[in-house]
C-alpha cells in the first residue's frame, strides 16, 4: 500500500511549478510519495525519481506500478553525485530534492559535484528546487548553493 502524503510533501509539490508535460527529475525520492503526486499532476509529463538507498527504491517501485504502467514514472537506484542521463535519456524542466544532504548544506563537497550533476541534467532554463522555504526555495544554477 502506498503511503499517505504528508502536509509537508502536499505543500512543497503543490508549490512546485508543475504543469502537463513536464519532465522531472527527483532527487532522494524515498518510498515515491512525492513523485507518485507529481506524475499525477504532469498528466502526459515524466518524473524520474532517484535515491541513494536500495530498500528506498524497492519501496518506491512497489507502491507505484499504475504510474510506471502509464509511462509516467520510473526510479533509479543512485545517488545525485553519481547520477548521469542514460543515452536516449531526454534532460528535465524541474528537478527538486527535499531533505537531501548533498543539497542543504550538510555535505558542501558533494553538494558541489551534486550541482555539476543536476545542471548537464536539466533543460538550458531548468530549475532547481529544494526544501527550506516557505514551503520550498529555488537555487540559482549560476550561482550555486549558499555557503
Amino acid at each position: 500500500m502506498a503511503a499517505e502524503l504528508s502536509v509537508r510533501i502536499s505543500a512543497f509539490v503543490e508549490a512546485l511549478p508543475l504543469k502537463p508535460g513536464l519532465r522531472v527529475l527527483e532527487i532522494g525520492c524515498g518510498p515515491g510519495v512525492a513523485a507518485r503526486a507529481v506524475a499525477r499532476r504532469i498528466d502526459r509529463g515524466f518524473i524520474l525519481a532517484i535515491d541513494r538507498s536500495e530498500k528506498a527504491i524497492r519501496l518506491a517501485r512497489s507502491g507505484s506500478a499504475d504510474e510506471m504502467a502509464l509511462g509516467r514514472l520510473d526510479f533509479r537506484h543512485v545517488a545525485i553525485e553519481d547520477f548521469a542521463l542514460r543515452s536516449g535519456d531526454a534532460l528535465f524542466d524541474i528537478a527538486f530534492a527535499m531533505r537531501v544532504g548533498a543539497l542543504d548544506g550538510r555535505h558542501p563537497e558533494a553538494g558541489r559535484e551534486a550541482l555539476t550533476r543536476i545542471k548537464a541534467a536539466l533543460k538550458p532554463h531548468g530549475r532547481l528546487f529544494i526544501d527550506g522555504g516557505d514551503p520550498l526555495k529555488e537555487i540559482d544554477l549560476v550561482r550555486g548553493l549558499p555557503s
